[in-house]
């Protein structure tokens, strides 16, 4: 491992401060986040970052950064990501070509009310997150449907990516088995339930308040079309990766038998062919290469960051300066958000963060249930909202919209943080401090 100092340099994370500048500058002065492609941006960056030298660690060659950069890229996490980027593309494509987002519209047009057919949406995104453990493969199984749902409504894709966004990030946070959970729970030593126990407090009212927002948001019930047909069988390939989640079946192996299923059915509906199955799949992945890329381009940027002292910069300097309880949960918070956004990763940002959160936690006599679920909370919800982070790139490229546009509608992760910081102003809820088992 690379010997750096450890109060690391702001100069380290320059290459995301001018790829955030850029990027925003360029959105905001033309009214149009896509004129700057994603791409290009996070392609600049990681160019400026190759060709400067790190102020605290020894010097390399760029032959050696550029190893260095294929290394981050190459990250067992973010190689899953890319996987899921992939099946998500395919499952969007056959789920679309054999009409299983069709039947799962007319389904909930045609039993729901108009005010219940949004909160239906976030609810069902909670649920499958939840057993899934993961937000990517929520987003993209439900990514079609909600567009689908936008088109047969005439409400804003935008808004629908949003709320399928945060119903990801509920089980992302809370999840038994979703990776984040078990990084924060491993760094603060304590059990899942004690997490959840936690968490579920701190975030309830967030649901809560979630779904009033979204059954009270107005949808003009003349413009929805009418359900079409509905065929029960086209529901499997969804069945399937609910099921298969709940038992604990890996995310990947869950959508690929999903997205087979898928081919199946439609095969057997004549929707296509044996040979243009093959094609549809091919189309859905297409569709998601360059959010492949970026993701693996964004892992090699926060590789050469770190070389260059940017992060640790970043968990120096919110380290210090805290005097009270609530100044040390407000800096952990502050402090795994921040390395979320610079590293796109809340799994990553909770391991990098768990080691100094779980040191503070013990100087301030915060109960480790509260740590936990601070880091497990704000990195979620941070994850959400972050326009180059995979769910938003993710629900970007199936909607044929820009990331940043979702941001607005991604009302539960904004609550997170509200209640989040409102329940570390309070104290609440209150847990006391055990001592752990070495």
């Amino acid at each position: 491992m690379e010997k750096t100092n450890k109060k690391g340099s702001f100069m380290g994370l320059l290459p995301l401060v001018i790829f955030l500048v850029v990027y925003f500058a360029m959105g905001i002065g033309t009214g149009d986040f896509s004129n700057f492609p994603l791409m290009i941006g996070i392609f600049l960056a990681s160019a400026i970052s190759l060709f400067m030298k790190s102020p605290v660690a020894e010097k390399k060659t760029f032959s050696e950064k550029i190893v260095m950069f294929c290394k981050g890229g190459g990250d067992d996490t973010l190689i899953l990501m890319v996987i899921i980027y992939m099946l998500a593309g395919a499952f969007y494509g056959v789920a679309s070509g054999m009409h299983a987002t069709d039947t799962v519209t007319n389904i909930g047009i045609s039993i729901l009310p108009a005010n219940m057919i949004i909160p239906g949406l976030f609810l069902i995104g909670c649920a499958l997150s939840f057993s899934m453990g993961t937000s990517m493969g929520t987003v993209a199984a439900l990514m079609p449907v909600a567009i689908d749902i936008a088109s047969k409504t005439g409400v804003n894709v935008a808004f629908v990516s949003g709320v399928v966004v945060g119903g990801a990030m509920f089980g992302d946070n809370l999840s038994f088995i979703s990776d984040t959970t078990i990084a924060a729970t491993t760094t603060q030593g304590i059990k899942n339930k004690e997490k959840f126990k936690a968490n579920i407090l701190m975030v309830g009212p967030a649901v809560l308040l979630t779904i009033i927002a979204l059954a009270l948001y107005p949808i003009d019930a003349a413009k929805i079309s009418a359900g079409g047909d509905i065929n029960l069988v086209n529901l499997i390939p969804y069945i399937l990766i609910i099921t298969l989640s709940l038992i604990g079946m890996h995310a990947v192996m869950a959508m690929t038998l999903s997205v087979i299923s898928g081919m199946v059915i439609g095969i057997i509906h004549g929707d296509f062919s044996f040979i243009e199955s093959f094609s549809v799949v091919h189309g859905g992945m297409c569709s998601m290469q360059d959010m492949a890329v970026i993701a693996i381009f964004v892992g090699g940027l926060v590789a050469i960051m770190q070389y260059l002292g940017g992060i640790d910069w970043l968990l120096n300097k919110l380290a210090k300066g805290m005097k009270s309880k609530v100044g040390a949960e407000l800096s952990i918070a502050a402090l795994v958000s921040l390395v979320d956004v610079a590293t796109t990763n809340n799994t990553i940002s909770i391991i990098a963060c768990g080691p100094i959160a779980k040191d503070i936690s013990e100087e301030f006599d915060i109960a480790p249930e509260r740590t936990a679920s601070i880091l497990d909370l704000f990195s979620s919800a941070f994850n959400g909202l972050t326009p180059y982070a995979g769910q938003l790139l993710t629900a970007g490229a199936m909607a044929k919209i820009a990331p940043v546009t979702i941001i607005p509608y991604v009302w539960y992760d904004i609550l997170m943080i509200i209640f989040g910081v409102l329940f570390i102003l309070l104290g609440l809820p209150k847990f006391k401090r055990k001592e752990l088992k070495q």
